[in-house]
């Protein structure tokens, strides 16, 4: 019920009808290595990968899923390119749903796979994600079909979700909670803004000391660049990022990311898919961390942000590291190779390796 602990805040349902697995109070963790070595004292992440399915969707699941069975709905229809379908899929298995998703065309096999063996149903679209003409047209469609069905429709965006990403502003409580009194800078993914928005929300709800900046890779700056040039709207392009979860080209929460993240204090930045994943290996060999290559998005801003002398040495920076590194398959093959495990005939032979690994 860690999802409930601050139902006040974000006009949460009873407690008693919650359709939870647990989620939310994931845990900060101080970085042991990677901070010292960008000349920052108090470098955290908060690690959205403990969440039972992997990702912090479980927050948004957990709240439109609770609302639509209040609502007496039999059935959900909703769209994803991985961690959204995942927590969906689940949390209408826990409730006794039907879950029906359209699937963005690039979306990795190991998500759909999961959201699979919760039972959904599953149906990927021809250039969905990428074009934000396709996009629109399968939000439009999905939402009339639902009111055709009586189904409930839920999608990870303010815009067409409010219920749902109410319950993702609990990541802003708990960051704001667990540092006290500290003022901190925030840095958050985004694709389509919804994750950025909602933290935004949930800081500035509980807290005033928090500066929240959105990071954008290059390949879907919808918002980022908009918002450090001092313009109100974001801007829908044809997202040619490879990093899963983020390939959202339309503007979806975006103008609101933009005056809600300026109204904090923060900034946008814009990375190279290449410095995720770069990124995204050094977080699990220098912090233990395993993030999906979304996750490491926040940590290459902080690079820009370190770079530009835009956050101070003793200050408190937060990376939302948004899912588990089990989530793309593809990513960890880019970071680890494909070579197999040898197979050794005796243990003489692996003390062998290693003192040869060790360099005796």
């Amino acid at each position: 019920m860690n999802l409930w602990k601050h139902a006040e805040k974000w006009g949460a349902p009873p407690a008693a009808d919650a359709v939870t697995l647990g989620e939310g109070d994931t845990p900060l963790i101080r970085s042991q290595r990677i901070g010292p070595a960008l000349g920052l004292k108090n470098l955290w992440f908060k690690y959205e990968g403990s969440n039972p399915t992997g990702s912090y969707k479980d927050r948004f699941a957990a709240a439109a899923v609770t609302h639509l069975r209040r609502d007496g709905r039999r059935a959900c229809l909703g769209t994803s390119s991985g961690n959204t379908g995942a927590a969906l899929a689940a949390y209408c298995a826990r409730a006794g749903l039907a879950c029906c998703l359209a699937i963005v065309e690039g979306a990795p096999e190991g998500k759909l796979r999961q959201m699979r063996a919760y039972g959904a149903r599953l149906f990927r679209i021809r250039n969905f994600g990428a074009s934000p003409t396709v996009s629109a047209e399968v939000m439009h469609g999905l939402r009339d079909l639902a009111e055709e069905l009586g189904a409930g429709f839920e999608v990870s965006a303010f815009a067409l979700s409010p219920r749902g990403m109410a319950g993702v502003q609990t990541i802003g409580y708990e960051i704001a909670e667990g540092l006290g009194s500290a003022a901190f800078s925030m840095f958050s993914p985004a694709g389509g803004g919804g994750l950025t928005l909602a933290v935004a929300r949930g800081v500035e709800t509980f807290s005033a000391r928090g500066r929240v900046h959105c990071v954008q890779p290059t390949g879907n700056d919808t918002i980022a660049s908009a918002l450090r040039a001092g313009r109100d709207r974001a801007v829908a392009m044809e997202s040619t990022t490879a990093i899963s979860g983020l390939q959202v080209g339309g503007v979806l929460d975006g103008d609101q990311v933009i005056a809600a993240c300026r109204r904090s204090g923060g900034q946008g930045y814009v990375v190279s898919d290449e410095s995720v994943w770069a990124w995204q290996t050094r977080l699990a060999r220098e912090e233990g961390v395993f993030s999906e290559p979304a996750g490491a998005v926040a940590l290459a801003g902080v690079e820009q942000a370190v770079m530009r002398d835009e956050v101070a040495p003793d200050e408190h920076v937060v990376c939302l590291v948004t899912g588990s590194g089990f989530k793309d398959e593809r990513s960890l093959l880019r970071m680890t190779g494909e070579a197999a495990t040898p197979l050794l005939d005796d243990f003489r032979a692996f003390a062998t390796e290693v003192r040869r690994a060790m360099g005796k």
